[in-house]
């Protein structure tokens, strides 16, 4: 099955998952192909933290996606645009993306200075689902939201400022990324119901804002390449809202799907499941900020076509990096005189050329490689194990190679 989203940009099924709703595909885009399902390696502010545009492409990523909002900030979305655009800017020749800012309702307004992150553990809300009341006095802290907009207060200098559909749709033009989301709204996975609703609700009323603005802004983009556009799914951990949401984003004239806001870990490949079932089928999907392995996994048998994560990088430069048999911490003591490679059998830079105790050496001494290095495996790690699980799709092993995986893996 071939969809022609529009010019340029085409989304192929080339085999699904028997008695599942995954598939391989191959997302065409005006700077390349990309094979799917894949991991999407995330280059916050135009940078993937710790390592080089060509380090990132030698791991064997194929795509990058930036944050609207971070980029805003700085160097600013007209900067941006006169460098020639994201993957200009930041030496990237490959397919990027941008998020909308969306994520940023969240995690500057009720998370902000809490630990709650978009997935939590079913024990972390109440029978109802509900915010804890202690909790819900943080709403708001750096975002505010009404039905507009987002007001934000900039997390570098405390100054103000707004984000509408509209506006966001404007910053991704000139941003310049060849796939763009609509603005939303993500929720906290410990938001009740009432609340969930209200936020899906808005969410589809800023998407249609957002496609009206984003055709309007595509008429006037003359020389410079088409760019796609994304709605958003919303309704939490919630059946009944995560359908509606599918059903209504799933009438719109967008490209491709994104399918984010809050999960609770225990059923979130339930909630994809949902989701993906109701979506149409032959536009790509993209399952926002979820990118641990034993979740590519569950993702990808649920349909989702695309992943993106922050976590890879991050964990790198704490000295946690990721093997088949699950975590290791390099500042762990067992590692100083450790002669093996981060992992046996790992084709990335780091592994072929270093040790763990050289590794967990630059770590102690506080040396700037250690995050390069690990980062690089981590990334290596993700990219090529969500390209392992494409193979075992088309090869017809996927669920053999799921069971080895969650067998030796350990969390």
């Amino acid at each position: 099955m071939i969809v022609n989203m529009h010019d340029r940009f085409s989304f192929q099924i080339e085999k699904k998952l028997p008695g599942a709703l995954g598939r391989a595909g191959i997302l065409h885009t005006p700077h390349g192909t990309i094979e799917t399902p894949a991991f999407v390696t995330v280059g916050t502010k135009g940078t993937v933290k710790a390592m080089t545009p060509e380090q990132v492409a030698d791991t064997g990523a194929q795509v990058v996606l930036a944050n609207t909002y971070h980029l805003y900030l700085e160097p600013g979305e007209k900067r941006v645009r006169d460098m020639g655009g994201l993957g200009t800017m930041m030496g990237w020749h490959g397919p990027t993306m941008t998020d909308s800012g969306g994520f940023q309702v969240f995690s500057l307004g009720f998370a902000y200075g809490t630990s709650v992150s978009k997935v939590a553990k079913a024990s972390d809300t109440t029978e109802e689902g509900a915010l804890p009341e202690h909790e819900r006095e943080r709403q708001g802290k750096l975002a505010s939201i009404d039905e507009e907009g987002v007001t934000f207060k900039s997390y570098k200098d405390g100054s103000e400022h707004r984000f509408t559909p509209e506006r966001s749709m404007e910053i991704q033009h000139d941003i310049g990324a060849d796939m763009t989301f609509a603005f939303d709204e993500c929720t906290s996975p410990t938001a009740g119901y009432a609340y969930q609703k209200e936020a899906m609700e808005r969410t589809h009323r800023w998407a249609e804002r957002s496609l009206a603005r984003f055709k309007e802004l595509q008429m006037g983009r003359g020389e410079r390449p088409p760019q796609a556009l994304f709605g958003v799914v919303q309704g939490g951990r919630f059946e009944d809202l995560r359908k509606e949401s599918a059903r209504v984003i799933g009438t719109m004239d967008v490209d491709g799907y994104g399918i984010g806001g809050s999960f609770v870990k225990e059923d979130m490949d339930t909630a994809v499941g949902w989701v993906n079932a109701l979506l149409p089928e032959g536009k790509p999907r993209h399952l926002l900020g979820i990118g641990e392995p034993l979740d590519l996994f569950i993702g990808a048998e649920q349909g989702a076509d695309l992943f993106d994560c922050v976590g890879p990088t991050r964990i790198a430069r704490t000295g946690m990096v990721y093997t088949h048999d699950g975590r290791i911490n390099l500042w762990n003591a067992r590692f100083v005189n450790d002669l093996g490679p981060l992992e046996e059998g790992c084709g990335c830079y780091t592994c072929t050329r270093y040790t763990r105790a050289y590794v967990a050496h630059l770590f102690r001494s506080h040396e700037m490689l250690a995050a390069t290095l690990a980062s690089i495996h981590n990334v290596y790690f993700l990219v090529n194990l969500m390209k392992r699980i494409r193979v075992s799709i088309l090869e017809g092993t996927f669920a053999h190679m799921k069971e080895d995986f969650f067998a030796r893996y350990k969390k």
